[in-house]
């Protein structure tokens, strides 16, 4: 058959087998190409490999989900948390936890809800996590902000306080749910009308089978969720609800891994969102410090002041504290205490009794001062500054109070938000404005500490929101470098730093330092002129609030019952009978009266009782940025910070010369906490002072003087022992003749015995007489000078002693001067002997004429 018959075959021809075919026609010749028909088997294994793919697709769709989060993704971190991208706020599709139940084990706790102790996994929890890898997780010192609950009640009240933190943006808010509830986390935002302006990064930290886990295994799934959280994050502190609301699980095991991993832990009060929302406004940083913030009130109670005292306690006990540690409190009281007073004291339990706690800690420390005779200005500085001294310089204060004073429910809200916002803030750290700030007052004064003139608070100038206004001016809080003594809080460091500054300034001599005039009234206590005037020389200040109604105040003074300190408080003159002196009478008489003498010098308002959200602004910046508020000098004048610091290093340089006695060329070295470079130590200063400034130096400060003599004429002091020597020889009865001689009229040679006899009993010389009757006159006037002598011993003590060595140092000083002048004793050293005999001879004339006028 031809090629193109074997192409184009009929039916038949295909039908037939090869043996039909003739052998031996074979054409050897091949065809130019011709079609194979493809091979059985090879069919066979492409429909081989079509069903084995379509299994291995249908097995890998169908995979069940892995017990563990992969672990072959490493986090990369970016350069910047601020760099996030806004997916990290969203939630992702997350694989579905088994819902089957776990079986029940065969004992008898088989009809227990929460009966499960299986192996613990979190399905959820490293997806967020892994999310977060740009926000500085890996440093211990971030912004990151842990709210978590264990269940939905706690969730609903933290959210809005974790949306409002968000919503100032100095935090990374991160919220986690540690609890029982298999609600989905996106039907609890949606619940809980949660937005997408809520920048919050969200964490299922719930085990699987939370349903039916016990409490133990709750409790190990919450420490072993917060251990990952801080592998991945390191959260500068953990925010919960009240404990009241919460697990007991989570609380308990909440607090044991915090403390482990040295994490604060803040429980907020039950109307933490109705009260607390300033917490939202606070970065990391204050935030880290809310465990290790410590507060001491200091009080010091004047005589007669029980009223004021008792309102002043009942103030502080219904305060309110939002469960936080409550402050030590110290009273001073004075010698003689009322009646009222310690019966109030005998039932103050501080802090109240919790109920939850098993024991009691008593944190009140009454000073009873012994009594004494009227303190002085010194003393009384010293006792009240001495009341406190911080174990910890950097976490203890001192808050202190005047009796005058009632405070607001919500003084502690004030204190603790701008304590941790200007002292711990991260954003504030460092700066020379909170490295310059002395403590925090929490009354505004209306007039200045010298109650010179009224005090009119600055004002910020900020403009209007609406167009074509000018700019408002709006109260705002203030920088001054003056002192409070009635209500103000004082940092610890600082404090330390007075201390060394009083301990110097009340050591010195008063009679090398020139007198300096009283910046502050009498009406204030002594101690607030010295902190002055470290004030000054530091360039310390105090940041005082300004409120938009002045009717209201943290600290309200009320003066109806104002008592003047102790160590300026004067005696009530009387009169001779006692009783006050009748006026004359006039029937004329207008009884005139100036009102003006009787107006308060001091405006008294009202304690706050709203929230202290309501007092801060409500747009802006949340911080409190104290370089840009108002800064006034003691004066009351507002100054530029340049000008501020000129000032205090000017004062600083005059108070080390004047106060200080320091060389002009004395280098200052500040040291931390101490204030001993505003003093000089004189034995390495002697060489900027002068010789009489060192002879002043080698006396003690307190060393008794020696009294001054009264000059005595020579001339009168010999005509008076002459006629004293002729009185004993009358006495025992001699001639009044009998004492001149007849040669030459001159004295003879036992009134010149006698004389020496009466100058050697002054010195304890006793000389011979001639005649026996002189002797026993000069023994009985020997016996009455010497009970004379012991009577005005009793009365001036030593003073005659003191005389003679007065005279001798004298003598030996000048002596030195002139040896150090000539190398020799001159003539001056010499004649200084003079001065000592003539005050002897005139201490004994003095002695003579008082036993002659009394008939010895």
């Amino acid at each position: 058959m031809s090629l193109f018959g074997r192409m184009f075959a009929d039916s038949e021809d295909l039908g037939k087998k090869d043996d039909d075919r003739k052998p031996g026609k074979i054409n050897l010749q091949l065809p130019a190409w011709s079609a194979r028909k493809p091979a059985p088997w090879r069919r066979r294994r492409i429909l081989y490999g079509v069903v084995a793919f379509i299994a291995l697709y249908l097995f890998f769709k169908n995979i069940p989900a892995p017990d563990h989060p992969p672990t072959t993704f490493r986090p990369t971190y970016g350069s910047s948390p601020r760099n996030a991208p806004d997916h990290l706020h969203k939630s992702k599709p997350v694989p579905e936890r088994p819902a089957q139940k776990p079986p029940r084990p065969d004992k008898p706790s088989d009809a227990e809800k929460h009966y499960y102790d299986g192996p613990i996994r979190f399905y959820n929890l490293a997806i967020s996590l892994h999310a977060i890898a740009r926000l500085w997780g890996q440093l211990d010192n971030n912004r990151n902000v842990l709210f978590a609950a264990s269940n939905l009640h706690s969730a609903s009240e933290l959210i809005p306080i974790a949306c409002e933190m968000g919503h100032w943006d100095r935090n990374d808010v991160h919220f986690a749910l540690m609890g029982r509830d298999d609600l989905p986390m996106d039907e609890i935002k949606i619940i809980n009308g949660v937005e997408e302006e809520c920048k919050i990064n969200w964490h299922d930290a719930r085990p699987n089978f939370s349903l039916w886990s016990s409490d133990f295994r709750m409790e190990v799934s919450v420490a072993a969720a917060l251990g990952h959280i801080q592998t991945f994050m390191h959260p500068q502190v953990v925010i919960t609800d009240t404990q009241s609301r919460e697990d007991a699980f989570f609380t308990k095991a909440i607090r044991a891994k915090a403390s482990e991993l040295g994490k604060p832990v803040v429980e907020l009060p039950p109307d933490a969102s109705e009260k607390m929302m300033w917490i939202a406004r606070l970065d990391s940083g204050s935030l880290a410090a809310w465990k290790t913030t410590y507060l001491d009130i200091l009080i010091h109670a004047p005589p007669h002041s029980s009223g004021s005292l008792l309102r002043l306690l009942r103030s502080i006990e219904a305060a309110d504290y939002f469960g936080h540690r409550r402050p030590h409190l110290t009273i001073e009281l004075p010698a003689e205490v009322d009646p009222p007073t310690m019966q109030y004291l005998e039932g103050l339990v501080w802090p109240p009794v919790d109920s939850s706690v098993t024991h009691h800690a008593s944190q009140v420390t009454l000073r009873h001062r012994v009594p004494r005779r009227a303190s002085t200005v010194e003393e009384a500085s010293i006792r009240l500054v001495e009341s406190f001294y911080p174990a910890r310089p950097a976490h203890s204060h001192v808050l202190v109070l005047s009796p005058q004073v009632e405070l607001s429910p919500i003084y502690f809200h004030f204190l603790m938000y701008h304590l941790l916002e200007c002292k711990y803030s991260s954003t504030a750290s460092g700066g020379m404005a909170v490295n310059s700030l002395m403590g925090l007052s929490l009354e505004l004064p209306n007039m200045h500490v010298n109650e010179s003139n009224m005090f009119s608070p600055p004002k910020a100038h900020r403009e209007s929101t609406e167009l074509g206004k000018p700019t408002e001016e709006q109260p705002t809080p203030f920088l001054w470098q003056s002192p409070n003594s009635n209500a103000a809080l004082y940092f610890g460091d600082k404090w330390v730093e007075f201390h060394s500054f009083l301990t110097s300034r009340v050591s010195l001599d008063p009679r090398k330092v020139p007198e300096r005039p009283n910046l502050v009234s009498k009406s204030y206590p002594a101690w607030l002129e010295h902190i002055l005037e470290l004030m000054r020389a530091r360039g310390y200040t105090l940041l005082y609030p300004n409120f938009p109604s002045s009717d209201e105040s943290i600290a309200t003074l009320h003066y109806e019952l104002f008592q003047p300190p102790e160590e300026f408080s004067k005696p009530k003159s009387k009169t001779a009978t006692g009783d006050s002196p009748v006026p004359p009478l006039d029937p004329k008489e207008t009884f005139e009266t100036d009102p003006s003498a009787h107006r308060p010098k001091h405006a008294e308002s009202t304690p706050l009782t709203t929230t202290l959200t309501s007092l801060l602004p409500s747009r802006g910046s949340p911080a409190l940025e104290l370089i840009n508020l108002p800064l006034l000098s003691h004066e009351g004048n507002e100054v530029a910070p340049h000008i501020f610091e000129s000032f205090a290093r000017s004062f600083a340089s005059d108070f080390r010369r004047q106060v200080g006695l320091c060389a002009a060329t004395h280098k200052a070295v500040v040291r931390p906490l101490k204030a001993d470079d505003l003093f000089c130590d004189r034995r390495e200063d002697r060489a900027g002072l002068t010789l009489g400034e060192l002879n002043r130096d080698s006396e003690q400060p307190f060393a008794w003087k020696p009294r001054e003599k009264v000059p005595v004429v020579k001339d009168d002091s010999e005509v008076r022992q002459s006629e004293f020597e002729a009185h004993l020889r009358r006495q025992a009865g001699g001639e009044p003749g009998d004492d001149k001689e007849e040669e030459g009229g001159t004295e003879t040679k036992g009134d010149v015995a006698g004389a020496k006899t009466e100058r050697g009993v002054r010195h304890g010389n006793i000389a011979t007489s001639e005649k026996d009757g002189v002797e026993d006159a000069r023994t009985r006037w020997k016996t009455s000078l010497k009970n004379a002598e012991k009577t005005t011993d009793r009365q001036d003590g030593d003073g005659a002693k003191g005389d003679e060595r007065a005279a001798e140092d004298r003598a030996s000083s000048k002596t030195t001067e002139g040896k150090a002048d000539d190398g020799t004793t001159t003539t001056e050293s010499k004649a200084e002997e003079k001065p000592a005999t003539v005050d002897a001879k005139t201490q004994e004339t003095d002695e003579r004429s008082h036993g002659r006028d009394r008939g010895w």
